[in-house]
Formats: structure tokens, sequence, C-alpha cells
């Protein structure tokens, strides 16, 4: 009896990780492979897979797949890179270099539609935003940002906020960073630029692989940005494959398609993690 008493206890967590995540992804497996629209409710007759072949094809889709990488990558290059900077930046003590953290670790804390709004109507309006008002002062006209670089600008929102988040990661692994070490270097006559290289960033190795492994996953799912900023457009500039799916089910009010794209997105998040997995285990067992 007792050798079935842990199985028995792992039973509800089963239970409730069946509810909340397998029973979803099988109903929607079920609504991609039938014809079920909102605008003829009733019977999902079985569709094979229409729907599928619906979404792929879609004016939209490729453009929104280049849009979804472009995004995800160049977002992940510029909190990398700028993440490490500024944890190497704030690791040497200063005055206020505790108030300087809380600062910088702030911007992560704003809701992903709260930094759309600001960045919209604060920064990047071409009237009265912050990027304008400078344009003009130094005498050059304003730009529409959001009509002439869509793209861009969804990189800015994103990254000001996961800009946060990788620097607090680089913060804490440059914590842990082996000080004799580094006075050995400098009185071997090692420079910044040598330590930079063969100490610090070899040490950073392990964190960046955590930064773009746990960004992957959350940038293939950015949305709120897009929503309340250009709303896709102009035409599919900005255009991923998750506001795809959401027009395709709230929009179109096609469910079968939205459930086929949502399978895709699914797959390609997995496939991302698989091989992210992969470069993380290889740093890990250095």
């Amino acid at each position: 009896m007792t050798r079935f008493l842990p199985r028995t206890l792992l039973t509800p967590a089963v239970l409730a990780i069946a509810a909340i995540s397998i029973v979803p992804l099988l109903i929607t497996l079920y609504y991609a492979f039938v014809e079920f629209s909102l605008l003829t409710p009733g019977e999902h007759p079985f569709h094979g897979v229409t729907n599928f072949q619906f979404f792929f094809t879609d004016g939209a889709f490729l453009p929104a797949l280049k849009n979804t990488f472009v995004l995800m990558f160049s977002v992940m290059l510029v909190t990398v890179l700028g993440g490490a900077a500024l944890g190497l930046l704030i690791n040497e003590a200063f005055p206020g270099r505790a108030i300087v953290r809380v600062l910088l670790i702030s911007p992560f804390l704003v809701m992903p539609a709260v930094n759309a709004l600001m960045w919209k109507n604060m920064l990047l309006n071409p009237i009265h935003g912050l990027f304008a008002q400078v344009s003009l002062f130094l005498g050059q006209a304003p730009v529409d940002w959001l009509s002439e670089y869509p793209m861009l600008s969804i990189i800015m929102m994103v990254s000001w906020q996961w800009l946060p988040f990788a620097c607090l990661i680089f913060m804490t692994a440059l914590q842990s960073m082996d000080r004799e070490q580094l006075e050995a270097a400098g009185m071997d006559g090692a420079n910044y630029l040598q330590q930079l290289r063969y100490l610090y960033i070899p040490h950073l190795g392990r964190a960046m692989s955590v930064v773009l492994m746990i960004e992957m996953i959350f940038l293939l799912s950015i949305f709120a940005e897009i929503f309340t900023t250009t709303g896709g457009g102009p035409g599919f500039d900005t255009t991923t494959i998750t506001f795809m799916i959401y027009q395709q089910a709230l929009q179109s009010y096609d469910i079968g398609a939205a459930s086929a794209g949502a399978l895709f997105a699914v797959l390609l998040a997995n496939i991302a993690a698989f091989f992210l997995m992969r470069v993380i285990g290889r740093n890990l067992s250095k």
C-alpha cells in the first residue's frame, strides 16, 4: 500500500496539469480538423487539413512568419548586448548604485499594453511626442514612427521592456565571478578588454543561454504592443503569427483556421525551445 502512496499523492497535481494544458491542446487539435465558424453555429463536420491549407496559403502568412522572426531575433540581440553592457556598467560600486538598479529593473514591471500606450502617445507621437520635440529642437522634421518605421517601433517597445530582465540575469551572474581571478589577471597586465574577452564573456555564457531561451518563448507570443499601436499594419508590416491567429479567430470568426495556426505556433515554439535547450545543455556541461 505504501508503494502506491507517492503516486496517489501526485494524482491531484497531474490532473491539474492535464486540465490546464493538455485538455485545451486537445480541444484546439479537434477544432483544427473540423469546420467551425462563429458565423455559422451548429454541427462541426470533419474538414481534414483544409484549415491548415487555408492558414498557410493566406497572403499574410509568409510576412507574418518573417515578422515573427525579425521581431524575436532583433529584441534578443538588443537585450543580450544591452543587458550585458548595463550589467557590466553597474557591476562596479558607485554612489547610488542601489537606486540605479531599481530604476533599471522597473520597466519590466510595466504591463505590455501600458508600455505600448506610453510609447505610442508619449514618445512616438509625431506631434507632441518626445522624439518629435527632440527633432524640432534639432531643426529636423518630426517622424511618424508608427507609420514610417512600424516594425522598428515595435522592436523598441519590446526591447525597452525586456532589457531589464536581461540586465537582472547578467547582474546576478556577475556577482558570482571569482574576484581573485580578476585581480590576478590585472596583476598579470591584462587590460579591461582582455578581461572582458577571456573572463567576463565566458562567465556570462550560461546566463546568456537562459536569457535567450526565456525570451524566445515569450517573444513568440508578442501581441499587446502590436494590437495597441499598429494593429498589424500598415499592410502586413507588423503582423506576426500570434496576431494572425487573433485575426482569424476574432475578426474573421474562423475558429478552425485559428486553431490550425495555434498548433503551428505551438510547434514553432517547441522547435525553438528544443534547439535552445540543446545549446543550454552544452553550456551547462562545460
